[in-house]
């Protein structure tokens, strides 16, 4: 069973350079609410922009692609999807709404990651939502003659649920205790998540959503009103 060190390892991230970063990114942080007081309609406006953004980037590197009508009517009007490719986008785009509207709720834990992959393929004509994978998924890669060769072989199917138990756990207790900055922690969870791959499929856009949810739940907004509020944090 892989051990997942969130009480040591945090530290040995800790070089100059990270740090410099990490002060950095706090020093605008501590701006935030003064754009969104001042900038509240512009913000909420470009929060919606962000939502169709961000749905129609993580499906087109899943390869799933629609045209920016279809796009932006699936996402801002709610519409019912007419396909396949849709149906995928819809349940992204329901995950991500559950998540911006109730991340203060949401916890990373197991039941709760489940939950959202099953709202993931709620559209979906089938039932992997909200399971783990039931066989054994590797990572591959294919060159330019077409041969395939695996780079990377996840957690066994059989050991993937107390993996999930046990990294939810580990995140939880380090991030409750505070000694380590969240900016550290969340990319750790989410190699680690990645590492275990507990999904037949989805593991990728799940990675992304829960990167969104852990960050908003630390309190960085960047993620909802997309790359202008980077810019005018920097500023």
């Amino acid at each position: 069973m892989k051990n997942f060190d969130y009480k040591k390892l945090p530290k040995t991230l800790l070089t100059p350079d990270i740090v410099a970063m990490l002060t950095s990114i706090h020093e605008r942080k501590g701006k935030q609410e003064l754009y969104i007081e001042a900038h509240a309609d512009t913000l909420n406006t470009l929060m919606e922009i962000a939502k169709v953004q961000s749905t129609g980037a993580s499906n087109r590197i899943e390869g799933i692609h629609t045209t920016d009508k279809r796009l932006e009517e699936l996402v801002k009007d709610k519409s019912a999807p007419h396909n396949r490719t849709e149906q995928e986008i819809a349940g992204y785009r329901d995950v991500l709404a559950t998540i911006h509207e109730s991340y203060d709720y949401i916890y990373p834990r197991p039941n709760i990651i489940l939950q959202l992959h099953r709202q993931l393929y709620s559209f979906a004509q089938t039932s992997i939502g909200g399971s783990y994978k039931n066989a054994d998924n590797f990572i591959s890669e294919t060159d330019a003659e077409g041969n395939e060769q695996v780079r990377f072989k996840p957690v066994p199917a059989y050991l993937t649920a107390n993996a999930m138990e046990s990294l939810c756990a580990a995140f939880i207790e380090s991030i409750e205790k505070g000694e380590y900055d969240a900016l550290l922690l969340i990319p750790m969870f989410i190699l680690d998540f990645l590492c275990i791959h507990p999904f037949n499929d989805g593991n990728g856009r799940m990675s992304r959503l829960l990167t969104l949810l852990l960050f908003y739940r630390a309190d960085y907004i960047v993620g909802k009103q997309g790359e202008s509020i980077y810019f005018w944090l920097k500023m």
